[in-house]
């Protein structure tokens, strides 16, 4: 078992255990029980073969052995088995061990290291929104990424200057297995500290990290790595996964492209952010969802004009949940899609209870994320809901952001105009904090900018926030759009807008969000 032979020659005929009971042990171990054995006996009775064979012998050899014929025979069973073996525990993209061998190699590992006394590293190496490759180049041209992805730390784990070893370190051993997906993982055996694994990690990254030609295209990737160590971090093969897991999976949500040492803090994190993903699956099944709205105010009639609506979530098992823990999460799973459809449905049944309660000209607005928008069915999705309510398009106005036109603007323009021409109005929100073209901007088919609150803050005494709040709503104005400045708490934030004639605002110095029944008072005492 500790020395895993790829064969076994074994002699029915033994002095202290008979062959029949070390086939019948060898049989019973899970580790074991398809190891191939060639029987060697100078039995002739066919009771004897049967019996071998019944306890898992795979060939005979009569006595006395013929030394070619032995030849042979081991030649052709170790060729079946490395066929079996490659289908079995490798994978057949990357040629890299698969994650069956991985759990079977690290399990192995920990229980060496403990016999020794010795320390060893786990890594897990994930590649960060590896289906945005996949949507990019295609299934063929992301299987070439993460071929190209395998050589690349392949070529880093075989510098063998990477851990400034000395003489006594030669026996150090690297294991690359991919074992799902766009994750792999490597083994570190014998360190002689954390800081191997870090030296190590810090160049997989920057590996990684440089450009791959794919069909004659530049892909850029990054990745998240977590560490886990033993003994620091666990005493078993299954504990060091969980760690390694832990610290990979918060590097995710702190925006990859680094490494992370497996922590108890770290840990808590990472089971907290597993406890929301769990709730966030259920959450609509129990109708834990609700919307908030926040009116967008006339800066010059402090009329109510529109009201934006704003995704909240009472958890029955946390309680409510902060959007920014939550709406990251349902975006990074794909939950983001029906939970995008549930507000969109909410918001047209709340536009015909505004329209049927008398504000006839109240416009609603809704959010939209880079995922729902890439969504195949979001077109035929939005065209049901509003059909189906009988609301008219142009009291929906849908905001996105400036990240999601990113990738691709021409064909994004392209969707953008198929959805003005449905009647909907168009607002870029959080404007000045993405990616902001000029050369696009003005082929953009939107009806409205919002500056981002970060740039208001500070607008009135910060002559550079002020420039770009001014600047803003300038270009608005030449291009024919309307311009709504977020977060406004101060009565000298709105005097700035009315000079420079900014025409919508939002913030909590006329109202934060409210839940539906407030927002019908507060739509009734204007």
């Amino acid at each position: 078992e500790e020395t895993k032979p790829d064969l076994l020659l074994l002699d029915l005929d033994l002095s202290k255990l008979s062959g029949f009971d070390t086939l019948s042990v060898i049989h019973q171990n899970v580790k074991l029980k398809h190891l191939p054995i060639i029987i060697m006996t100078s039995a002739t009775d066919p009771e004897s073969k049967v019996r071998a064979l019944d306890l898992g012998a795979t060939d005979f050899l009569a006595k006395p052995i013929d030394k070619i014929e032995l030849g042979l025979r081991v030649k052709n069973t170790l060729a079946a088995k490395a066929y079996q073996d490659q289908l079995a525990y490798y994978d057949p993209m990357t040629k890299l061990p698969n994650n069956k061998l991985f759990q079977e190699r690290l399990d192995w590992a920990v229980k060496k290291a403990k016999r020794y006394n010795d320390r060893l590293a786990l890594m897990t190496i994930v590649l960060d929104k590896f289906n945005r490759i996949n949507a990019m180049v295609g299934p063929s041209g992301g299987d070439d990424v993460m071929r190209q992805v395998a050589r690349r730390i392949e070529g880093v784990i075989r510098n063998v200057d990477i851990l400034g070893r000395s003489a006594e370190d030669d026996d150090i051993k690297m294991n690359l297995f991919r074992t799902d997906g766009s994750a792999f993982s490597l083994l570190l055996d014998r360190i002689r500290g954390e800081e191997n694994a870090a030296v190590v990690a810090n160049r997989i990254i920057e590996a990684i990290r440089e450009p791959m030609k794919v069909e004659s295209s530049n892909i850029y990737l990054t990745a998240s790595i977590g560490i886990a160590t033993f003994p620091a971090d666990g005493e078993d093969y299954a504990e060091l996964m969980h760690q390694a897991s832990g610290a990979r999976g918060y590097v995710k949500t702190r925006g990859g492209n680094s490494f992370q040492f497996s922590s108890k803090e770290i840990n808590a994190a990472y089971i907290k952010r597993l406890s929301l993903d769990n709730g966030l699956r259920k959450a609509l099944d129990r109708d834990e969802f609700v919307l908030h709205y926040q009116p967008e105010v006339n800066v010059r009639t402090n009329a109510i004009e529109g009201v934006e609506s704003l995704l909240r979530w009472n958890s029955s098992e946390t309680g409510l949940v902060p959007p920014n823990d939550f709406i990251p999460l349902a975006e990074e799973t794909g939950l983001i899609v029906p939970i995008g459809e549930w507000v969109i449905n909410e918001a047209c049944l709340q536009l015909k209870k505004l329209h049927k309660a008398g504000m006839t000209s109240l416009v609603v607005a809704v959010n939209l994320s880079v995922r729902q928008f890439n969504d195949p069915g979001f077109f035929s999705m939005i065209k049901r809901l509003v059909t189906g309510h009988s609301i008219d398009p142009r009291f929906i106005k849908l905001e996105i952001t400036e990240s999601l036109l990113m990738d691709d603007i021409e064909n994004k323009i392209k969707m953008l105009k198929r959805l003005t021409g449905m009647g909907f109005q168009l607002a870029i929100d959080d404007f000045g904090t993405g990616f902001s073209s000029l050369k696009y901007i003005s082929k953009l088919p939107v009806d409205e900018l919002k500056i981002d609150r970060s740039f208001i803050m500070d607008a009135v005494n910060n002559s550079s926030n002020r420039a770009v709040v001014l600047s803003v709503i300038f270009l608005a104005h030449c291009l024919g759009l309307r311009t709504v400045a977020e977060g406004i708490e101060e009565e000298e934030q709105l005097d700035l807008l009315l000079k420079e004639r900014c025409d919508l605002y939002q913030g909590f110095l006329f109202s934060k969000p409210v839940p539906e029944k407030k927002l019908f008072e507060l739509l009734s005492s204007r």
